[in-house]
């Protein structure tokens, strides 16, 4: 068991009633995906009002992947995003200018297919690493889990963001393995692509607060999670 508090994002966040009840959980941060070929793209004008709920309550974050640096910056502007999350091909150099050019934090994904991949991941100095299961030719949200024993004792150049698979029933376990600064989910919480599930909400929260008697809430403060 982790004894560190795991933060929870919650990813494919598509409306403003997901976002609200994602916020309502006690997410640190939503995810919104801006990739034309995701089922769970979020449109602009949605995300625009998601960020004038939320963004003094928890941390936004745009997923791109393989997108212009223009376009990056002009979404994270018009809806006021905290992180922005590389989902593609982008190499070191191209995070740093995001980073230099939107004053928002990088978080880089690696799709792990072995330790190579993490061993690669090392070129990248953003402010967080995601690590996601790899598909051939799906850049993320597969539903599949990564293998946690690649990650577990992994010396990697940024905290980690665990994702792949990971829903009520499997993520103690997950943290337990990796220790991760946060957990990032996606299809295990969903009714449908870009659809929550408002019980699999709680319950995948549940399950992460019964790892530490710590909680972070969206603003980073610690609270103590009720006992039973």
């Amino acid at each position: 068991m982790s004894i560190m508090s795991t933060r929870i994002k919650h990813c494919g966040i598509t409306n403003v009633d997901d976002a609200h009840r994602a916020a309502e959980a006690g997410a640190w941060a939503l995810g919104m995906i801006f990739w034309p070929g995701s089922p769970r793209r979020c449109e602009l004008a949605e995300a625009q009002q998601i960020g004038v709920a939320l963004r003094r309550t928890l941390q936004l974050a745009g997923v791109f992947v393989n997108a212009r640096l223009e376009e990056i910056d002009m979404t994270v502007q018009a809806v006021g995003l905290s992180h922005v999350q590389l989902h593609g091909d982008e190499g070191p150099v191209f995070c740093s200018e995001v980073a230099r050019r939107t004053g928002a934090k990088v978080i880089k994904a690696v799709r792990v297919q072995s330790r190579a991949t993490l061993q690669a991941a090392a070129a990248f100095h953003t402010d967080l690493l995601l690590l996601d299961a790899h598909v051939e030719g799906v850049p993320g949200g597969t539903g599949r889990t990564i293998d946690w024993e690649l990650v577990r004792g992994a010396q990697l150049s940024a905290p980690l963001i665990l994702s792949g698979g990971l829903g009520p029933d499997n993520v103690a376990a997950a943290i337990a393995a990796t220790e991760p600064f946060a957990v990032d989910a996606a299809s295990g919480t969903e009714l449908a692509p870009g659809v929550k599930d408002p019980a699999k909400l709680v319950a995948f929260h549940e399950a992460v607060r019964g790892t530490s008697d710590e909680v972070v809430d969206g603003s980073g403060r610690l609270a103590h999670a009720p006992h039973e």
